[in-house]
């Protein structure tokens, strides 16, 4: 577990509080009302949204406190040591509530910026219902778990919705300006495409992990996307799709105008899950059976953020095992026992993906390789595992680093913007650190001779 420290500041029913962790797996017992759910809820507040509960900033304070919260989290994540903090301030009467986030001390724009420190998935009692709910809850979790891949698809689903608010208001009008309103459905194409390409993206590669997994200790599923838009999206050009929704969204403007909605496009998706031994819809499943398919898709979405990240992600709990017969109970634990012996995280510095495109250092990147100690094994802890992920192409954030070994190609060390040497103190090993123009220099330094440091004692 990536956690070292959680602290809590005026948050629910916490004033001050701090949790040292100091194992993989942490269980949280005590009486009703103690305070466990918040803990988690603490917790995910780390990734990108509302934390688990979806509740709204004002509602968090401790209730005998100025309406200020903050929680803080040491953690030994991607990039090694750091220090992630979120809350708000104390409200100013009239003045709108912004949360603030930060990493190491230093002010982020948004919690996306956690995820190149840690990801994190949770299972809430909340969410038992969700295979009979509303379409609504369902898309809301294959966003959530698309987020956990993706920590921008949120920002696209939150502007999705704007756009197409956008167009409900001017569909309002009697004689909309239809320039205006082809403005507006042009941006609506194109981030419905984007949305729609990335849940598509989330379903295959979770329903690719459900099927590999035939020994798995839950009931096999299979996963789809109920859209005409998702059904296009494998076989036909982004821009094409686009031109299609731009022409529904056209033919449209009278029924929607008449109903103030929009009445077509992803923002109506619906996932749709079967339990794949019985052929059967897991609306359809008894109430055991919808909950361990819900336990098994969780744990298969922890599974690919590991593969794909080569980081294991957070996995919160909360009462996981209502419902469960005794003996899935049994196997439940013991599958958890085993996860997370097999997605501890390997560390600040992870192995070289085969094959990946070094031509644009400026906008992608990877690390090296292991550092090989004097003795040809790699610097880190004993019995630490070790991973061989394959990265997909992103933007590289400014503050990012990446190390690199002397004696690397030429080519390989073009186009950074500054190069800085460096030695093991303990094992010896020549390292060079490309740092970006807007890196903080020495604080990336101590943080790696810290991580360094704390890997070999």
């Amino acid at each position: 577990m990536p956690v070292l420290r959680i602290t809590l500041n005026n948050f629910r029913n916490y004033h001050a509080a701090s949790l040292d962790v100091s194992a993989k797996t942490i269980v949280l017992v005590g009486p009703n009302g103690a305070g466990k759910t918040n803990l988690i809820e603490a917790i995910s507040f780390f990734a990108p949204g509302r934390g688990l509960r979806r509740a709204n900033l004002d509602e968090i304070a401790f209730s005998e406190g100025d309406g200020s919260w903050a929680v803080s989290a040491e953690i030994e994540g991607a990039l090694g040591l750091a220090t992630l903090g979120t809350g708000i301030e104390r409200p100013l009467d009239g003045a709108t509530v912004q949360r603030k986030y930060r990493i190491d001390r230093e002010p982020v724009g948004t919690a996306a910026a956690f995820a190149d420190h840690m990801r994190v998935v949770w299972l809430v009692p909340a969410m038992d219902m969700l295979f009979v709910g509303a379409p609504s809850e369902r898309r809301r979790f294959i966003d959530r778990l698309t987020l956990a891949v993706d920590a921008e698809h949120g920002s696209r689903v939150n502007a999705l919705e704007r756009s197409l608010r956008s167009r409900n208001r001017l569909l309002e009008d009697a004689r909309p300006d239809p320039h205006w309103l082809d403005a507006v459905e042009h941006e609506t194409a194109e981030l419905a495409v984007a949305v729609a390409g990335q849940r598509v993206e989330t379903v295959r590669r979770l329903g690719a992990v459900l099927a590999s997994r035939s020994e798995s200790a839950f009931p096999p599923a299979e996963i789809a996307l109920d859209g005409w838009m998702e059904q296009l999206v494998p076989e036909h050009p982004a821009i094409e799709i686009e031109e299609r929704y731009r022409a529904v969204l056209r033919d449209n403007r009278a029924r929607d105008a008449a109903a103030g909605r929009t009445t077509d496009g992803p923002h109506l998706t619906d996932l749709k899950v079967v339990y794949a031994h019985k052929g059967i819809a897991a609306a359809d499943a008894s109430t055991g059976e919808q909950k361990a398919l819900l336990i098994g898709l969780v744990l298969a979405h922890a599974r690919l953020i590991a593969e794909m990240t080569g980081l294991a992600p957070i996995l919160l709990l909360d009462e996981v095992v209502a419902h469960l017969d005794p003996a899935r109970r049994g196997r439940f634990m013991a599958s958890s026992a085993s996860s997370a012996r097999k997605c501890g995280s390997p560390g600040p510095i992870r192995p070289c993906s085969p094959g990946w495109n070094t031509a644009r250092p400026s906008s992608m990147w990877r690390s090296a390789g292991w550092n090989r100690g004097r003795e040809g094994r790699p610097c880190r802890l004993p019995n630490q595992p070790s991973f061989e992920p394959i990265f997909a192409p992103r933007k590289m954030p400014a503050q990012r680093f990446r190390f690199e070994a002397f004696g690397r190609p030429a080519e390989s060390l073009k186009n950074h913007d500054s190069t800085i040497p460096y030695r093991c103190p303990l094992c010896g090993v020549p390292t060079l650190v490309f740092v970006y123009k807007r890196t903080s220099i020495l604080r990336r330094i101590s943080q790696l001779i810290r991580t360094l440091i704390k890997r070999h004692i």
